[in-house]
C-alpha cells in the first residue's frame, strides 16, 4: 500500500512543462523559453534524459515573486 503524501511532499510535487503551462495559462513554448534563457526565468529540473520538471512549490515561489514585482512597478507610478 502506498503511504499518503505530507502536505511538503505535495506541495513539491514534480510537473511537467505541460502541467505549468496549464497552470500558468501559457504556452508550452513559454514554459521552455523561460526556463533556459528568457526572464522571469522559471526555476526548473533538468532531468538526465533532457526532460524538464518543476518543483509545485517552486511554480509558487515564482508567481508570489510575478506578483511582488507587479505590485512594485505600480507603486512607482
Amino acid at each position: 500500500m502506498g503511504s499518503v503524501p505530507t502536505m511538503q511532499e505535495a506541495v513539491d510535487l514534480l510537473l511537467t512543462a505541460e502541467d505549468v503551462a496549464a497552470k500558468l495559462k501559457v504556452s508550452k513554448d513559454w514554459v521552455w523559453d523561460h526556463s533556459s534563457r528568457k526572464l522571469p526565468y522559471l526555476p526548473v529540473i533538468r532531468m538526465s534524459d533532457g526532460a524538464l520538471r518543476y518543483r509545485a512549490s517552486g511554480i509558487e515561489e515564482f508567481l508570489r515573486e510575478r506578483e511582488r514585482a507587479s505590485t512594485m512597478r505600480r507603486k512607482r507610478r
